[in-house]
């Protein structure tokens, strides 16, 4: 694989930290489609009605302007072994987007690094297993060159890949990549 060997412009210092074991058991926040919240739902049950919520999707990026992305363990409750971004996830009530963010990389990847908000938008899209994402999405970008520790329950694979080349293998082969993903990536600013 080719690396991209531009310096990004991003300079978010990350830190290593231990991987925890997940719960399956979360509470998402539904949302209007201004992002004011509206409820609460139990995640899965959020997922199987298709309601809309709030969420985020992280692109981490390493000095050499390369992305980290994962591939989804198959056993996921939806999209298993599909590639997408570096983590994503849903802020627990009370909870920021940053914040969620830091904690789902922790959750996922075993680090956390400074995240800056650089795009959202709201996509409605079905899934495997009977599921529909519909969510209000906030992208998030962030810099680490440190440390990985993928959690297996999590993540069946991880690879930092040169930005063109990224994208370019999503237009060709968008089956192979989640579908918020796919989406993001169309709408991220050009200045990253």
């Amino acid at each position: 694989m080719k690396s991209q060997e531009s310096e990004s412009p991003l300079n978010l210092p990350g830190k290593a930290l231990a991987v925890r074991n997940l719960s399956s058991n979360e509470t998402v926040i539904l949302v209007d489609e201004w992002d004011s919240p509206i409820g609460q739902a139990e995640k899965h049950e959020a997922h199987r009605a298709g309601k809309l919520h709030r969420a985020f999707s992280i692109l981490v990026f390493n000095s050499k302007g390369e992305t980290l992305i994962q591939k989804r363990a198959r056993e996921k409750y939806h999209s298993g072994g599909l590639w997408t971004n570096t983590c994503d996830g849903h802020p627990r009530p009370g909870e920021g987007i940053l914040e969620a963010g830091k904690r789902r990389l922790r959750d996922e990847l075993g680090f956390e690094c400074e995240l800056r908000e650089v795009a959202k938008f709201i996509y409605k899209e079905p899934v495997d297993n009977n599921m529909t994402e519909h969510e209000f999405l906030h992208v998030l970008v962030g810099k680490y060159d440190g440390e990985i520790r993928p959690n297996p329950l999590e993540i069946s694979e991880i690879k930092w890949v040169g930005f063109p080349e990224l994208k370019e293998k999503v237009r060709k082969e968008p089956e192979n990549y989640a579908v918020w993903f796919r989406l993001a990536l169309d709408r991220l600013p050009t200045n990253l």
